[in-house]
């Protein structure tokens, strides 16, 4: 199974290790699904992992933690280069997810 997952998820997984968010997060660490990423999502989460509100409530191993193996998976799966082809408000799911 292949999964798509908004990055206040993969935050809220590493703020709180328990409810929804971090089973999730777990899962997929745990190998029960693959995790569909793209470039813009992967800024999206450094972007957001470095605003001091968030950087001072998570150690730096999860977020580094986190970040590669979302580029990891970006580096195996190959990254498809298409284009926007939705409203602008669905464009992040049509932009290039691997």
């Amino acid at each position: 199974m292949r999964v798509v997952l908004d990055t206040n998820i993969l935050i809220s997984a590493l703020l709180i290790q328990t409810g929804n968010p971090a089973a999730i997060y777990r899962a997929w660490r745990e190998g029960h699904f693959t995790l569909l990423t793209c470039g813009e999502q992967l800024n999206e989460l450094g972007a957001t992992l470095r605003k001091p509100a968030i950087a001072e409530r998570i150690k730096p191993y999860k977020t580094g933690g986190l970040v590669n193996e979302m580029k990891k998976t970006c580096r195996e799966r190959g990254r498809v280069a298409a284009r926007p082809t939705l409203s602008r408000s669905h464009r992040r799911f049509s932009a290039g997810f691997v």
